[in-house]
């Protein structure tokens, strides 16, 4: 990683979001930055590009999770949940503390593969009360919350909103409005989810509109910030667009691109 920006010199943020257990291309994510800022969504519970991967297909197989990818793409989720109990119920074990012992193992994984410095949040399918163990020196995490990279001003804000998947960490409206709230006026808005924006929110492949803040797109027009970043729509109709003085930046779906997305100013 680049030494920390002085001086005039010019600094370079690397972005992921999405990692889902992508640690191979995660090692080298902040290769040529300044630093590398991610935005969350480090678990791989299961892969809807091939259903062999994750969480989920480990404890019950490649079938199962066709059948439960099949049921949540076709909104079918009362089913799906019903299905999913089902299987719980076959394993005889706590089913949290089946979870956290994978989610565990990726942790360690992943945020071994950080690169100092790290800046970074909670994706909606993260479980951060456990981030503390893992994040080292290195990686601040921060959610509601500001900090200065090479004279620019960073807010975070992590997490998703309550939606019929129910995954870990969805708050409510009011909750996550608070904490862009806390932000305040920043020059880079971080977040997991991407402002309530419908070309922002739609995913062409699962072909379902996600949840996005409506509270994030009222601070983006109130506060004017120079980009807003954000992931958790893997396959948007639209990637990238102005909302008056500012550039939203889907910054990509890092699983399947290995790939970050580059700031440079």
């Amino acid at each position: 990683m680049a030494p920390t920006p002085t001086g005039n010199r010019r600094t370079r943020v690397h972005v992921v979001s999405d990692v889902h257990g992508n640690v191979r291309d995660l090692a080298k994510a902040g290769e040529g930055a300044d630093a590398l800022i991610c935005l969350g969504d480090l678990v791989l519970f299961l892969d809807y590009a091939d259903h062999s991967r994750g969480i989920f297909p480990d404890l019950f197989g490649t079938q199962n999770a066709d059948r439960i990818v099949e049921l949540r793409t076709a909104r079918r989720f009362e089913e799906a949940r019903a299905f999913g109990a089902r299987l719980w119920a076959g394993i005889g074990s706590d089913r949290g503390a089946v979870i956290e012992k994978a989610v565990r193992k990726q942790y360690a994984e992943m945020f071994a593969a950080f690169p100092t410095p790290t800046y970074a949040t909670y994706g909606n399918v993260d479980m951060p009360p456990l981030w503390p163990e893992y994040a080292g020196p290195g990686t601040t995490v921060l959610d509601g919350e500001r900090v200065e990279i090479g004279g620019w001003t960073f807010g975070f804000v992590g997490g998703g909103l309550r939606t019929p998947m129910r995954t870990p960490y969805e708050i409510s409206d009011e909750e996550y409005a608070a904490k862009v709230d806390a932000v305040g006026e920043v020059d880079v808005l971080c977040t997991h989810i991407p402002p309530e924006v419908p070309e922002l929110v739609y995913d062409t492949v699962a072909r379902r509109f996600e949840r996005g803040s409506r509270a994030l797109l009222e601070a983006i027009r109130r506060t004017r910030p120079r980009y807003s970043l954000f992931g958790h729509v893997h396959q948007p109709l639209v990637r990238r667009m102005r909302i008056g003085a500012t550039e939203c930046v889907n910054v990509g779906h890092f699983a399947g691109s290995g790939k970050p997305w580059a700031l440079e100013w």
